[in-house]
């Protein structure tokens, strides 16, 4: 196994090899590692940018045994990694976060269920296992509802609203009957979240909370500072490091969050560096993919204080197309060959003094 703190030179394994994968590559080329990537599909985006890309299904144990023989630790970019894989690494190499955090994120429901037994709030909600399951939910919670498959959904994939009106047979057939969680909708001001960090010794570190806007599902954009007070950003800051600690977790996590006259309520979390830490990559002197090498690595976590306020904006598919001619910001392509609707081709950020 690894030392607990690895040296430069150190190699770094990450499954997935997608924008976040490819960040994450360069972050850790800055502090002089090296990473390796397992990916099951043909020419990840992060591929250009590692040391050596492996293909092969999460279920082949001979190229995952190859790749832990390869690598000093490992990491994921993406949670819906499967479970098997990870136990098959973990024998082999330390992984980090750890098994656990993959276990709640991967099912909406064990995520609800984890969040309440913290006691904190989240929204109404009801597992559904068919047509008959859905209409007992909707008669219990109440429409307008929001249908989610209990897993492998983002950005806005596999969710479904539905009116008062709606047929559950319908609704059902248009998840393709897969096991469901149904959420009422909660009554929000705005949706923020949090970015935070757990070291191997348990330090925990935040960026302050980013306000968020979606569109079509997918995040727009996210600014920093968020229009909430100081006591607000300090319960959201606080009720993330109560995640992380419950978890042991090691890393960096997203915390999404409605803020309602209520309080805070959790939307969902993410056991990775987040979409909506972009903008720390040009506004804090640590950013959020450094911060997680750092904890993986075992080295102290860093700065994360922002020198500016910002705006972080996505590029969905075609949009990417103005990204050459953009000036007064700063410009972060992924890579892709291709650019297709609601697929995330880039970021851009601007900054200003901070207020």
């Amino acid at each position: 196994m690894a030392p607990e703190r690895l040296a430069p030179g150190s190699r770094i394994g990450i499954l997935g090899g997608g924008q976040l994968g490819r960040m994450l590559a360069l972050a850790a080329a800055r502090l002089g590692m090296r990473t390796h990537v397992f990916e099951p599909a043909a020419d990840p985006c992060a591929g250009p940018v590692v040391e050596r890309v492996v293909r092969a299904a999460w279920s082949d144990r001979a190229a995952l045994a190859e790749f832990a023989s390869r690598v000093d630790v490992v990491t994921y970019e993406f949670e819906n990694v499967d479970l098997a894989a990870v136990d098959a690494l973990g024998g082999a190499v330390p992984v980090r976060p750890g098994r656990r955090a993959l276990e709640v994120a991967q099912d909406r429901l064990a995520e609800k269920a984890f969040l309440a037994g913290l006691g904190l709030a989240v929204a109404p909600h009801a597992a559904v296992d068919g047509p008959e399951g859905l209409a007992a939910a909707l008669a219990a919670i109440g429409a307008p509802a929001i249908l989610k498959t209990r897993r492998f959904g983002y950005d806005g994939k596999g969710q479904l609203r539905l009116g008062p009106d709606a047929d559950p047979a319908a609704a059902w057939a248009e998840i393709g009957g897969q096991p469901a969680v149904l959420e009422g909708l909660v009554t929000f001001e705005r949706e923020i979240s949090v970015v935070a960090a757990r070291g191997i010794d348990g330090a925990v570190a935040a960026y302050d909370p980013g306000e968020n806007l979606h569109r079509d599902g997918i995040l727009h954009t996210t600014t920093v500072p968020a229009r909430i007070g100081a006591g607000q950003a300090q319960d959201a800051v606080l009720l993330a490091g109560r995640i992380l600690n419950a978890l042991d977790f090691v890393g960096v996590m997203g915390v999404e969050l409605f803020v309602t006259r209520a309080g805070l309520v959790v939307n969902e979390i993410a056991p990775r560096v987040h979409n909506s830490g972009h903008w720390t990559q040009d506004a804090c002197l640590t950013d959020q993919f450094e911060q997680h090498v750092r904890a993986i690595c075992g080295w102290p976590l860093g700065d994360g204080q922002r020198h500016s306020d910002a705006v972080m904006t996505n590029l969905i598919g075609d949009e990417v197309a103005a990204a050459p001619g953009m000036t007064g910001a700063a410009v972060h392509l992924y890579g892709k060959a291709e650019a297709r609707p609601g697929r995330k081709m880039g970021h851009f950020t601007r900054i200003a003094p901070r207020s």
